[in-house]
C-alpha cells in the first residue's frame, strides 16, 4: 500500500457539552514534523494528539488545528487570589498617599493584575476532554487517511508505468548491445582491409580485438541488475509497509546502473536508450519524494 504525505481531514462532533473541531494537513518532508495550533487553555492534549498521529503518520509536516467551544456549561472554573488582590491593593494605596491621588476603589482594575484570577481546569473535566477529543481525531484522521490513500494509488500507479517503460528500454538495449560487437568487428575488417589491401588480413587478430572490445562493453550485469531493482521496487509498492526512505535508496541504485550503461556505451542508440531511462528514473524520483 502506497501513502501520499499529502493529505487533509476534517473531525467534528459535540461530546459531552463541547463542539469540538479538528483538522489535520500535511505536506511532504523527509522526516515526521508536527505543529499544531490551538487554545493555550488545551496545551495540556497537544503531545497526546502527536503521539495519537504518530501511530498513523510516519513521514510528512502534519499541522493540527484544535477548536473546543463549550455548548453547555463551561468546565473552566475562575478563581481568585485574595491574598495577592489585597497586596496590590495596599501598594495602590501606598502610591496613592505618597502622590497625593485618589485611593482605588474599582475591583475589576485590581482583577486586571496578573495572578489575581486564574483559570483552572478540574481533573476529572481534562481527562474527559482528552477522550473525547481523542475520539474527535480519530475522525479526522479517518478522512486524512483516506485522502492520502486515494493519492498514494495515484502515485503508485504512475511509477508502476515507468517501472514497466524502463524494462522495455533495458530490453530494447540487450537486443542493441550484441550487435556492437559485431559492427566494431566489420569495421575493423575493412579499416584493416583497406590500410593493409591486397595483404592477408589475420582473422584471429579480428576476434580477438572484437573480444576485447565486447569485454569492455558489456551491460549484461548492469541490465541484470536494474531488473532486480525494478522487481524490488514492486515488491515494496505492493507490500504494507511504509518504504519511502527505501525507494529513496533503490532510485539512486537505478540512476548508477543506467549511468555505467551511457559510461560504457559508444553506440549512439544505446545512448539515446540510456537517455530515456535517466528521464523515466527522475520522474519516479519526483513521486516517491511525495510518497510516505
Amino acid at each position: 500500500m502506497v501513502y501520499s504525505m499529502t493529505g487533509y481531514g476534517k473531525g467534528n462532533a459535540v461530546l459531552n457539552g463541547k463542539d469540538i473541531t479538528v483538522e489535520i494537513k500535511s505536506v511532504n518532508h523527509r522526516y515526521f514534523e508536527y505543529s499544531s495550533r490551538m487554545s493555550r487553555f488545551f496545551s495540556f492534549l497537544d503531545d497526546k494528539i502527536k503521539k495519537q498521529i504518530n501511530e498513523s503518520v510516519s513521514r510528512g509536516k502534519v499541522e493540527v488545528s484544535l477548536l473546543i467551544k463549550a455548548v453547555e456549561n463551561s468546565d473552566t472554573v475562575v478563581e481568585a487570589d485574595v491574598n495577592l488582590a489585597k497586596s496590590y491593593y495596599d501598594a495602590l494605596c501606598a502610591i496613592s498617599g505618597q502622590l497625593g491621588l485618589p485611593a482605588p476603589e474599582d475591583v475589576t482594575s485590581i482583577a486586571r493584575f496578573e495572578g489575581v484570577l486564574t483559570q483552572n481546569k478540574s481533573e476529572e473535566d481534562a481527562d474527559q476532554l482528552a477522550a473525547d477529543v481523542k475520539t474527535v481525531v480519530a475522525l479526522a484522521l479517518d478522512e486524512f487517511i483516506k485522502m492520502k490513500t486515494a493519492e498514494g494509488q495515484k502515485l503508485y500507479d504512475d511509477v508502476m508505468g515507468r517501472l514497466a517503460a524502463i524494462e522495455d528500454i533495458v530490453t530494447e538495449i540487450e537486443t542493441i548491445a550484441p550487435l556492437r560487437t559485431q559492427k566494431y568487428q566489420e569495421r575493423l575488417y575493412q579499416k584493416l582491409q583497406t590500410i593493409l589491401q591486397d595483404t592477408q588480413i589475420d582473422s584471429q587478430r579480428i576476434l580477438t580485438e572484437a573480444a576485447i572490445f565486447a569485454d569492455k562493453v558489456a551491460v549484461d550485469e548492469e541490465t541484470v541488475r536494474l531488473r532486480s531493482h525494478i522487481a524490488q521496487y514492486r515488491d515494496i509498492l505492493k507490500g504494507d509497509a511504509r518504504q519511502g526512505r527505501k525507494l529513496d535508496f533503490l532510485t539512486q541504485e537505478l540512476n548508477r546502473e543506467a549511468n555505467t550503461i551511457g559510461s560504457k556505451s559508444n553506440d549512439l542508440e544505446v545512448t539515446r536508450k540510456v537517455v530515456e531511462i535517466k528521464s523515466e528514473i527522475e520522474k519516479i524520483r519526483e513521486q516517491i519524494q511525495n510518497m510516505e
